[in-house]
Protein backbone atom coordinates (compact mmCIF):
# COMPACT_ATOMS: atom_id res chain seq x y z
CA UNK A 1 0.00 0.00 0.00
CA UNK A 2 1.69 3.44 -0.70
CA UNK A 3 1.95 6.38 1.81
CA UNK A 4 -0.87 8.32 0.25
CA UNK A 5 -3.39 5.53 0.43
CA UNK A 6 -2.34 4.43 4.09
CA UNK A 7 -2.87 7.91 5.25
CA UNK A 8 -6.27 7.85 3.70
CA UNK A 9 -7.09 4.64 5.12
CA UNK A 10 -5.78 6.24 8.73
CA UNK A 11 -7.79 9.78 8.38
CA UNK A 12 -10.82 7.19 7.46
CA UNK A 13 -10.35 5.24 10.17
CA UNK A 14 -9.66 8.26 13.12
CA UNK A 15 -12.48 10.05 12.08
CA UNK A 16 -14.92 7.13 12.18
CA UNK A 17 -13.45 6.19 15.94
CA UNK A 18 -13.29 9.85 16.81
CA UNK A 19 -17.34 9.93 15.87
CA UNK A 20 -17.74 6.70 17.54
CA UNK A 21 -16.10 8.80 21.02
CA UNK A 22 -18.23 11.30 20.13
CA UNK A 23 -21.20 9.46 20.41
CA UNK A 24 -20.63 7.82 23.71
CA UNK A 25 -19.53 11.43 24.94
CA UNK A 26 -22.84 12.94 24.48
CA UNK A 27 -24.39 9.52 25.73
CA UNK A 28 -22.31 10.42 28.69
CA UNK A 29 -23.31 14.51 28.99
CA UNK A 30 -26.66 13.26 28.71
CA UNK A 31 -26.45 10.93 31.32
CA UNK A 32 -25.05 13.63 33.65
CA UNK A 33 -27.73 16.21 32.17
CA UNK A 34 -30.87 14.13 33.33
CA UNK A 35 -29.10 13.03 36.23
CA UNK A 36 -29.32 16.65 37.60
CA UNK A 37 -32.77 17.58 36.22
CA UNK A 38 -34.04 14.70 38.37
CA UNK A 39 -32.12 16.67 41.34
CA UNK A 40 -34.36 19.44 40.96
CA UNK A 41 -38.30 18.51 41.13
CA UNK A 42 -37.82 16.20 44.50
CA UNK A 43 -41.53 17.14 45.94
CA UNK A 44 -42.97 17.21 42.41
CA UNK A 45 -41.15 13.76 41.26
CA UNK A 46 -42.80 12.47 45.29
CA UNK A 47 -46.17 13.46 43.85
CA UNK A 48 -45.88 11.85 40.66
CA UNK A 49 -44.37 8.46 42.30
CA UNK A 50 -47.28 8.71 44.94
CA UNK A 51 -50.34 9.27 42.12
CA UNK A 52 -48.72 6.34 40.40
CA UNK A 53 -48.32 3.69 43.21
CA UNK A 54 -51.30 5.14 45.15
CA UNK A 55 -50.33 6.29 48.91
CA UNK A 56 -48.84 3.32 50.16
CA UNK A 57 -46.42 3.18 47.03
CA UNK A 58 -47.34 -0.11 46.18
CA UNK A 59 -49.01 -0.32 43.07
CA UNK A 60 -51.24 -3.49 43.61
CA UNK A 61 -48.08 -5.41 45.32
CA UNK A 62 -45.57 -4.34 42.17
CA UNK A 63 -43.46 -2.67 44.79
CA UNK A 64 -41.69 -5.41 47.30
CA UNK A 65 -42.55 -4.58 50.47
CA UNK A 66 -39.04 -3.42 52.18
CA UNK A 67 -39.07 -1.38 49.30
CA UNK A 68 -42.47 0.38 49.66
CA UNK A 69 -41.80 0.57 52.87
CA UNK A 70 -38.58 2.84 52.31
CA UNK A 71 -40.17 4.57 49.70
CA UNK A 72 -42.90 5.70 52.34
CA UNK A 73 -40.56 6.90 54.87
CA UNK A 74 -38.59 9.03 51.86
CA UNK A 75 -42.15 10.14 51.10
CA UNK A 76 -42.46 11.15 54.91
CA UNK A 77 -38.93 13.03 55.02
CA UNK A 78 -39.80 14.82 52.16
CA UNK A 79 -43.17 15.96 53.24
CA UNK A 80 -41.93 17.17 56.48
CA UNK A 81 -38.91 18.80 54.66
CA UNK A 82 -40.97 20.30 52.00
CA UNK A 83 -43.34 21.86 55.38
CA UNK A 84 -41.13 22.61 57.70
CA UNK A 85 -37.77 23.04 56.14
CA UNK A 86 -37.89 23.94 52.40
CA UNK A 87 -34.44 25.40 52.03
CA UNK A 88 -32.81 22.35 52.56
CA UNK A 89 -34.03 21.09 48.23
CA UNK A 90 -31.63 23.86 47.98
CA UNK A 91 -28.42 21.51 48.68
CA UNK A 92 -30.48 19.33 45.60
CA UNK A 93 -30.28 22.74 43.89
CA UNK A 94 -26.23 22.53 43.71
CA UNK A 95 -26.64 18.99 43.37
CA UNK A 96 -28.11 19.87 39.60
CA UNK A 97 -26.14 22.40 39.34
CA UNK A 98 -22.88 20.28 39.36
CA UNK A 99 -24.01 17.92 37.02
CA UNK A 100 -24.79 20.23 35.02
CA UNK A 101 -21.65 21.92 35.52
CA UNK A 102 -19.64 18.54 34.79
CA UNK A 103 -21.79 17.89 31.48
CA UNK A 104 -20.41 21.38 30.70
CA UNK A 105 -16.65 20.43 31.47
CA UNK A 106 -17.46 17.25 28.53
CA UNK A 107 -18.43 19.28 25.88
CA UNK A 108 -14.52 19.90 25.70
CA UNK A 109 -13.88 16.33 25.13
CA UNK A 110 -17.00 15.87 22.44
CA UNK A 111 -15.51 19.09 20.55
CA UNK A 112 -11.54 17.99 20.80
CA UNK A 113 -11.56 14.35 22.20
CA UNK A 114 -7.86 14.18 21.48
CA UNK A 115 -6.77 17.64 22.98
CA UNK A 116 -9.25 17.14 26.39
CA UNK A 117 -8.78 13.00 26.96
CA UNK A 118 -7.67 13.95 30.12
CA UNK A 119 -11.65 14.86 30.59
CA UNK A 120 -12.21 10.75 30.06
CA UNK A 121 -10.22 9.86 32.39
CA UNK A 122 -11.38 12.40 35.25
CA UNK A 123 -14.57 10.65 33.93
CA UNK A 124 -13.54 7.38 34.79
CA UNK A 125 -11.96 8.47 38.49
CA UNK A 126 -15.51 9.78 39.18
CA UNK A 127 -17.75 7.00 38.16
CA UNK A 128 -15.07 4.45 39.77
CA UNK A 129 -15.61 6.31 43.24
CA UNK A 130 -19.62 6.81 42.95
CA UNK A 131 -19.79 2.99 44.39
CA UNK A 132 -17.08 4.21 47.42
CA UNK A 133 -19.16 6.70 47.77
CA UNK A 134 -22.30 5.59 48.13
CA UNK A 135 -21.11 2.25 50.19
CA UNK A 136 -19.62 4.85 52.96
CA UNK A 137 -21.96 7.29 53.22
CA UNK A 138 -25.11 5.54 52.63
CA UNK A 139 -24.87 3.51 55.90
CA UNK A 140 -24.12 6.39 57.72
CA UNK A 141 -27.20 8.16 56.12
CA UNK A 142 -29.93 5.42 56.65
CA UNK A 143 -29.80 4.28 53.54
CA UNK A 144 -30.80 0.85 52.49
CA UNK A 145 -28.36 -1.62 50.79
CA UNK A 146 -30.13 -1.98 47.37
CA UNK A 147 -30.64 1.75 47.20
CA UNK A 148 -26.69 2.31 47.42
CA UNK A 149 -26.67 -0.26 44.71
CA UNK A 150 -28.74 1.42 42.41
CA UNK A 151 -26.40 4.79 43.36
CA UNK A 152 -23.54 2.85 42.66
CA UNK A 153 -24.49 1.21 39.16
CA UNK A 154 -25.13 4.82 37.65
CA UNK A 155 -21.03 5.13 38.31
CA UNK A 156 -20.17 1.83 36.63
CA UNK A 157 -22.49 2.52 33.72
CA UNK A 158 -20.62 5.60 33.37
CA UNK A 159 -17.12 4.01 33.88
CA UNK A 160 -17.82 1.94 30.46
CA UNK A 161 -18.23 4.88 28.06
CA UNK A 162 -15.21 6.96 29.76
CA UNK A 163 -13.19 4.00 29.54
CA UNK A 164 -13.95 3.23 25.72
CA UNK A 165 -13.23 6.49 24.74
CA UNK A 166 -10.12 6.71 26.39
CA UNK A 167 -9.18 3.53 24.67
CA UNK A 168 -10.14 4.37 21.39
CA UNK A 169 -8.48 7.72 21.50
CA UNK A 170 -5.37 5.64 22.60
CA UNK A 171 -5.75 3.72 19.27
CA UNK A 172 -5.85 6.70 17.57
CA UNK A 173 -2.52 8.35 19.39
CA UNK A 174 -0.95 4.82 18.50
CA UNK A 175 -1.93 5.53 15.06
CA UNK A 176 -0.65 8.52 14.21
CA UNK A 177 2.79 7.87 15.76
Amino acid sequence: MDMSLRSFACATTSARVLARVRRWTAFFIAGLVISGVTALPIPTQLRLAVRLLGEDLRAGGLVPVEMAAWLQTVRDGIRVTEAQAPFMFYGTDWLAFGHFAIALAFVGAFRDPLRNRWLFRFGMLACALVPLWAMVFGPIRGIPLWWRAIDASFGMVGFLPMWLCDRWISGIERGSR
